[in-house]
């Protein structure tokens, strides 16, 4: 622990001089110390941190939960009887109360008032899947999207597809941010009756953070709007009140760690009966009959939630929103920009002997729109690019949690590499089963990426380490087979 509340013993020297020390580093970033709740928080609730010498830096992959979070929620879960909701027995009604006292505090949380509906789901793609399996495609409507999208959302096209729905993707400009003029066009030139605009408030993998205003420029267009918010909303506040999308996809784990398994679809009243379900399981009709052959579906978030709800989980969600909200969602956005801001600093300063740059950080080059996630990719000293799958087995051996691939959005993968769009259309074109590595076999050329995720349990130490770790490449060449 001591190690941890002493940062600046760890790295006031190096043996090499190059790396800054703790005290340079609050002289650059005062306001650090501003943020330092948060070592008080981590030398209790994420001791295990620094008792297993983890240096963890996945949080977009999934936040880390906090001890006092699982206490609690045990606490709560030997104190009470919860039993199957879909009755009125004592338990039932029990468990109903703190669900329906889950849904309220969630809309709560993000200051949606009485305009939103929530439905509990079992992650972020699964509400996604809701508005794609519901949503009204047709010949006559369109759906849009940005080659920046997590493939849950890039899934949409293929029920549109089945509906005779034609569908747009919007690109990226190099520095992965929206082509501005090419999506306003797309806003006001694609015609239909039922239009669906979907994009990320945050990108999952360059952390972007996507202009609002979008939203209501669509919506001034005709579009209905999907916001996925679940990159989004682990650091940085998502007022409804303010921006408005008729559809919202978010999910728990991201934002505090526990539960897992648990996520929403928030559905602007406006637009909840333009969602049509097309079938129904347990507990999403108020009837059904078998020789009548009919059913009439539940109304408001009950139609949607397909058989036994989570019970025993959904009331960690108001504990874990508490939590959140106790440390203060600003004070936790300070110490990720902070954190972000100098590890992208010190990423681009670091060189090979010949000049040539070690690591290639993707997108702006400022911070302006960046949230806590920063992807990359290591080159050597002839400039040779070192396979992502290198970067993490290395890691690993150093206890380093770091995510590699192409993180499920493959746009802003074949906008990194400059992939030919008629080359991967060829591609998928042949017969016979696929994978990463035929394709890269059939590309030519290396994919994927290195990511490195930020949150309120990250400290100076962890960006440090991983600095360090990123040295060990300087003046090495890639290892040929």
């Amino acid at each position: 622990m001591l190690k941890y509340l002493n940062p600046k013993l760890l790295f006031e020297r190096t043996s090499n001089g190059h790396v800054p020390s703790y005290s340079h580093f609050i002289e650059q970033h005062p306001e650090y110390l501003k943020t330092k709740k948060l070592d008080k928080l981590r030398a209790t609730d994420f001791a295990r941190l620094d008792d297993q010498n983890h240096t963890y830096l996945d949080v977009t992959g999934g936040q880390l939960y906090g001890a006092s979070l699982i206490e609690k929620h045990q606490t709560f879960l030997s104190n009470n009887i919860l039993g199957n909701p879909h009755s009125i027995n004592p338990s039932s009604a029990l468990a109903e109360k703190h669900i329906s006292e889950t849904r309220q505090r969630v809309l709560q949380y993000f200051n949606a008032g009485e305009d939103y509906v929530c439905i509990f789901t079992a992650n972020a793609s699964a509400a996604i899947k809701i508005v794609a399996e519901c949503y009204p495609f047709n010949n006559d409507g369109h759906l849009l999207l940005t080659s920046d999208n997590h493939n849950s959302v890039n899934g949409i096209r293929e029920y549109a597809r089945k509906k005779d729905c034609p569908f747009t993707y919007s690109s990226l400009d190099n520095d992965l941010q929206f082509n501005a003029q090419e999506l306003e066009s797309n806003l006001s030139e694609l015609k239909g009756n039922d239009k669906l605009f979907a994009f990320p408030a945050q990108s999952n993998v360059s952390g972007i953070k996507h202009d609002m205003g979008w939203i209501g420029k669509a919506q001034a267009q005709g579009w209905d709007v999907l916001l996925d918010a679940a990159a989004f909303v682990p650091s940085d506040m998502l007022d409804l009140s303010v921006h408005k999308p008729e559809f919202v996809a978010i999910s728990f784990y991201k934002i505090f760690g526990y539960p897992t398994g648990l996520g929403a679809l928030l559905i602007k009243k406006s637009a909840y009966e333009k969602l049509h379900k097309q079938s129904f399981t347990g507990g999403t009709i108020t009837i059904v009959s078998v020789q009548g052959d009919g059913y009439f579906l539940e109304k408001e978030a009950a139609r949607f939630e397909d058989g036994t709800v989570s019970y025993l989980q959904i009331p960690a969600i108001t504990t874990g929103l508490d939590y959140i909200e106790e440390i203060g969602i600003d004070l936790i956005k300070q110490r990720v920009k902070i954190l972000t801001s100098f590890l992208f600093q010190e990423l681009q300063k670091l060189m090979h002997e010949n000049g040539k740059p070690l690591i290639k950080v993707y997108g702006p080059e400022s911070m302006k729109s960046r949230g806590g996630t920063l992807v990359m990719n290591f080159h050597d000293i002839n400039g040779n690019l070192y396979d992502f799958q290198q970067i993490e087995s290395d890691a690993f051996q150093k206890n380093i949690s770091i995510r590699t691939g192409c993180f499920c959005n493959p746009g802003i993968d074949e906008t990194n590499h400059q992939l030919d769009k008629a080359r991967l259309q060829q591609y998928f074109k042949l017969e016979g089963e696929k994978n990463y590595f035929d394709l890269i076999k059939f590309l030519g050329q290396k994919r994927g990426a290195v990511r490195v995720s930020i949150g309120f349990i990250n400290n100076h130490s962890d960006i440090m380490k991983f600095i360090e770790f990123c040295r060990t490449y300087l003046g090495k060449k890639v290892a040929h087979n």
